[in-house]
């Protein structure tokens, strides 16, 4: 959906107001008070968050290990030699570690799905990091999974779908105690509650 044309507006700013109404959460007038706003910027401000996009775009990668976004080939968290490498927590988005960071509850691995399995919205298993999560656990060093999915239809099937697939194996499965909200988020959910949700975790 884009915004209908301004009347007279450059067709420079009318694209900007475009381009910003993409954003998620940005409707038609945030879309426009914005562009009006950075149309103000000084020019070394606006030409600095203009870098800082393109800098994003050319150098964020997926890290090699837990698949987080990072600027080099392993993020901080992986590279960090004090984390507890027996285990590792499962998130759908990036957003999700930043939370749980600040939780300060959690000192394992990570790893980012990037996504749920959301058959209505046609993604599957195959769309997600699930191969190289599975990838991960050969090794044999992970004694630990948790399962911070999103607490929705879709994680829950999600973590179910992980749960399957792992059947079998020796590996410990837990999930995070059902004091999150039904429905909820967890780049949403305050740090407290994130915090004795982990402590609370049930095996699966």
């Amino acid at each position: 959906m884009t915004t209908d044309p301004i009347p007279s507006a450059a067709p420079s700013l009318a694209r900007l107001v475009q381009e910003l109404h993409k954003l998620p959460g940005i409707g038609p007038k945030s879309a426009q008070r914005l562009a009006y706003y950075l149309i103000r910027l000084p020019e070394e401000e606006a030409f600095a968050l203009a870098d800082a996009i393109n800098g994003a775009k050319r150098n964020i990668v997926f890290c090699q290990e837990c698949q987080n976004l990072s600027d080099s080939p392993l993020c901080g968290i992986c590279a960090e030699s004090q984390r507890n490498r027996e285990q590792i927590c499962v998130v759908e988005d990036p957003l999700d570690v930043l939370a749980l960071e600040r939780s300060h509850c959690y000192h394992g691995l990570y790893h980012v799905l990037h996504g749920v399995i959301s058959p209505l919205n046609g993604v599957g298993p195959d769309q997600l990091k699930l191969k190289e999560l599975y990838e991960r656990l050969g090794n044999g060093q992970v004694k630990e999974l948790v399962i911070a999915t999103n607490p929705t239809l879709e994680g829950e099937a999600t973590a179910m779908y992980i749960r399957r697939h792992l059947a079998g194996t020796d590996l410990k499965i837990t999930h995070l105690a059902r004091g999150l909200p039904v429905g909820g988020s967890l780049e949403y959910t305050d740090e407290l509650t994130l915090s004795r949700a982990f402590q609370g975790r049930q095996e699966l």
